[in-house]
């Protein structure tokens, strides 16, 4: 948090919002087993009694917060309480404005769980100035959605500069290995989004650009189409990886932003830095055969959701919000992501995110309770800023690659060849 937040006196250091949702509690559970002693937590949601429950299933004395996400007074009170808000209350776009919204206006810092492009982006343009005014740190997307991706080419870029490489010019994340769950909330907030631009035609622009979360994005520079659902060769990324490439659920989501990183950065990855995402499909000969099928089943999918038929059928397969993976599941998860740039001197870098845990359960839980800690303890660590509605680079940045490795997880980045 910034000095001019940090000033105010609060009587919590933080508090995790939707507490008793199965994320929420996750996010508490990893609090309540790393946070220094005489860390001022306290637990929040809409039902004293669940959280009544969750903090028995905790066993400690957090004192317990009752806020609706549509009350806006109730919301304010929560938002002056704290340090820092943890929200896991979603599709955001439903329930959060309200709170970023107190959160910027009362200077406090903020750290949620979207991959939503409609929630950022009226985030940004609600809340950039008013929370640079209070010094107020709005960080988005801190968990698997997009710390991978954003601190992956956070330390890239790193190195690179580092080293007197160059900019960053062509960069693709590769997920060479994962096992993850599918997230009932992250399906939920497919559902919303889908819903608003269909109604939108606006809104389906927006999304569709590839810098929907740049802070300007007249002013970003004119790459040509930056495509996200791709099929490629491994050798046409770097010519050390083997058979095919299929999409990345969530690259539409984490390229932006990244952008936006590099925008709010002035650029300083580089004004020729085209950023992608693909999936590793494996090397087999049915590579390229699942890398396409890959393809045609994400584009299935989302139109399976919005058409009411289909979408009824779905909603009875698919998983449902609040719901999750028992332990033993979570902990057998993990995920690689490894990022291939050139730079503009023509040199050749890796870097490479892993960790272990269910990604968007396990993992994510670790990561956000790491992102709200590192704002609360580590206030010398921080990027220099005055505030605004940032990402996980520009807001937290070594601070959080500083936790993160101590937690276990794998981030480093180096020259091609070492």
């Amino acid at each position: 948090m910034s000095d001019q937040a940090a000033a105010r006196v609060r009587d919590l250091d933080i508090v995790v919002y939707g507490a008793t949702g199965f994320v929420g509690e996750l996010v508490a559970a990893h609090l309540a087993a790393h946070a220094p002693a005489g860390t001022r937590i306290a637990l929040a949601g809409r039902s004293a009694e669940r959280l009544e429950a969750v903090r028995s299933r905790l066993d400690v004395d957090w004192p317990l917060l009752v806020a609706d996400s549509l009350d806006v007074p109730a919301v304010e009170r929560l938002a002056a309480a704290a340090h820092v808000v943890i929200t896991t209350v979603g599709p955001y776009a439903r329930y959060g404005r309200a709170l970023a919204r107190a959160c910027a206006a009362a200077g406090t810092d903020y750290v949620d769980l979207t991959g939503e492009v409609i929630f950022a982006r009226a985030s940004a343009d609600e809340n950039h100035e008013l929370a640079r005014s209070t010094g107020a740190r709005i960080v988005h997307s801190c968990g698997f959605d997009s710390i991978p991706s954003d601190l992956g080419v956070h330390v890239l870029w790193q190195r690179v500069r580092a080293d007197g490489a160059g900019e960053l010019t062509d960069t693709t994340l590769v997920v060479t290995s994962i096992r993850a769950g599918i997230s009932g909330g992250t399906i939920d907030s497919m559902r919303n989004q889908l819903d608003v631009v269909r109604r939108d035609k606006e809104l389906r622009r927006l999304v569709a650009s590839p810098y929907s979360l740049s802070p300007a994005r007249d002013r970003e520079p004119d790459l040509g189409r930056q495509e996200d659902m791709v099929l490629l060769r491994g050798s046409e990324v770097d010519p050390s990886l083997r058979g095919s490439l299929g999409p990345f659920v969530m690259a539409s989501y984490n390229s932006r932003v990244v952008r936006r990183s590099n925008a709010l950065r002035g650029h300083a990855y580089g004004r020729a830095f085209r950023y992608r995402e693909a999936m590793s499909t494996g090397t087999s000969p049915l590579s390229p055969v699942i890398a396409a099928a890959t393809k045609v089943g994400l584009g299935a999918l989302v139109v399976g959701l919005s058409v009411p038929p289909t979408r009824f059928l779905l909603d009875r397969i698919l998983p449902k919000p609040g719901d999750g993976p028992d332990e033993q599941t979570r902990k057998r998860g993990h995920f690689t992501m490894d990022l291939f740039t050139t730079t503009s001197t023509g040199a050749r870098y890796t870097a490479r995110f892993r960790a272990q845990g269910d990604p968007g359960y396990q993992a994510t839980a670790v990561m956000l309770g790491e992102s709200a800690l590192a704002l609360v303890l580590d206030r010398a660590e921080l990027p220099q800023s005055e505030g605004g509605v940032l990402t996980p680079a520009t807001g937290i940045g070594d601070a959080l690659v500083k936790r993160l490795r101590a937690t276990g997880m794998e981030i480093a980045a180096r020259p091609l060849g070492d």
